[in-house]
């Protein structure tokens, strides 16, 4: 196993034979816990692991909760889209500073700062709730409080994993935040499901605001070298400039970008619909909600875990393509399924795809940039993935609100696999990559 992990910490394209799974055989030899769970030797991302995983619990119980009250509060889908773009309207507001706040302050001062502020927005929906005097525009100026918050929050904490772990194991860091995001994700919505049916949803909101508390704790109890950040005499405008002619000399950073706005934008917003799909297609409730949002996650658990464990051995290019075409395949299965148990079954599928294209998307990019712009690409590439995410729920709750939530459906899986068969066709260098 060591000569094996010696011969693929690298990027560049292997010779034939060199890290490339031929069957199942040679998958299973490779396959090692030691080398799944690599980045929790180190104990900053120990403690960012398990504050996350806790923090991030809550948080999948507050969105599910959230989208399915506003729903029994509204009966729109378009209004699920309304919530999601007053959530990405901060990230054109201020991600783009945000990448440049990460570069230049301690990323750890500025995740304290915006979890609490989360922790804050979540007790105050909770507080509105039980006292029955929550409306939806309430919670719309709620949601965009959250976004601002996560627009800081977002560059500062994707650039932060480069700092809890050795640099041969950052993939595997990025592949274990996305496995503890669906895990949580595969978990909370099912719990929250029940928890809203049974006690209602502001206790969703509650227990979201004190999971907080895990990660802000652990935040604080990470161990640094007292290293001040280098004191520029530049402008924010001006260093965020510089960010952007970086970028431009870097192609390949420049193509997985419009990879992850696409899927964004055509892909991920089918979650908006799940409420409404619990309802009027599946004709449940709450529960079901919560169980369409858990079967995305089971997927993506699944993915995340395995890239995790061969990371080192497979063409991350290639997984990354396929995961882009085969996700508007079950997209389309997914709209013509009216089948509670088809439903969740393809949805364990496109969980998955969904996590090889950002996962590896997210992976490539970080052993591509340089550290000096670290956070200014980050905040980027957050915000391909942050602000169009809104505007692809505004998208597809307006034409489900005009001609159904399958049609919707429909309509996006189509366009983005003409677009997917063209980067497959036009990006033989991404699918080089190891």
């Amino acid at each position: 196993m060591e000569n094996l992990t010696k011969d693929s910490n690298t990027d560049e394209v292997p010779s034939k034979g060199n890290g490339n799974i031929k069957n199942v055989t040679d998958l299973k030899s490779k396959f090692s816990w030691n080398q799944t769970f690599a980045s929790l030797k180190h104990y900053n991302y120990r403690l960012w692991f398990t504050g996350q995983i806790i923090s991030l619990f809550g948080s999948w119980m507050q969105m599910t909760a959230q989208a399915f009250f506003i729903f029994e509060l509204t009966h729109s889908p378009a209004f699920l889209g309304y919530i999601g773009f007053a959530n990405g309207v901060p990230t054109w507001l201020f991600m783009a500073y945000a990448g440049v706040a990460a570069d230049r302050f301690h990323r750890r001062k500025i995740l304290v700062i915006t979890q609490t502020i989360m922790m804050v927005l979540a007790f105050i929906l909770a507080a509105l709730t039980f006292t029955h005097h929550v409306q939806a525009w309430h919670i719309i100026i709620l949601t965009f409080f959250l976004g601002t918050a996560n627009a800081f929050d977002a560059p500062a904490r994707q650039a932060f994993v480069n700092e809890l772990v050795s640099k041969d194991n950052l993939i595997n860091a990025i592949a274990l935040n996305s496995t503890m995001f669906h895990s949580a994700a595969a978990i909370g919505p099912a719990v929250a499901g029940i928890t809203y049916a049974v006690l209602g949803p502001g206790w969703c909101f509650t227990i979201n605001g004190i999971s907080f508390l895990a990660v802000i704790y652990n935040l604080l109890r990470m161990k640094f070298d007292n290293t001040p950040k280098k004191v520029t005499s530049k402008s924010a405008s001006r260093d965020f400039l510089d960010g952007l002619k970086y970028l431009r000399t870097q192609k390949l950073i420049l193509r997985i970008m419009l990879i992850v706005s696409s899927t964004t934008f055509l892909g991920l917003c089918l979650t908006t619909l799940f409420p409404a799909w619990a309802v009027g297609i599946l004709h449940g409730d709450a529960t079901t909600n919560g169980l369409l949002q858990t079967a995305r996650g089971v997927g993506a658990v699944i993915c995340s875990l395995f890239i995790a464990s061969f990371s080192k051995y497979i063409f991350r290019g290639k997984v990354l393509i396929a995961g882009l075409v085969s996700l508007p395949i079950f997209m389309i299965l997914f709209s013509l399924s009216s089948s509670f148990f088809v439903c969740v079954i393809i949805l364990v599928a496109i969980g998955a795809a969904i996590i090889a294209i950002n996962n590896l998307a997210n992976g490539i990019t970080q052993t591509i940039v340089s550290e000096e712009f670290r956070g200014r690409v980050m905040g980027i590439y957050s915000f391909c993935f942050f602000a169009l995410m809104p505007i692809g729920a505004l998208w597809v709750g307006t034409i489900a609100e005009h001609f159904g939530s399958p049609t919707a459906v429909l309509i996006n899986a189509i366009i983005l696999f003409i677009f997917s068969i063209s980067i497959w066709i036009t990006s033989p260098e991404l699918r080089k990559i190891n």
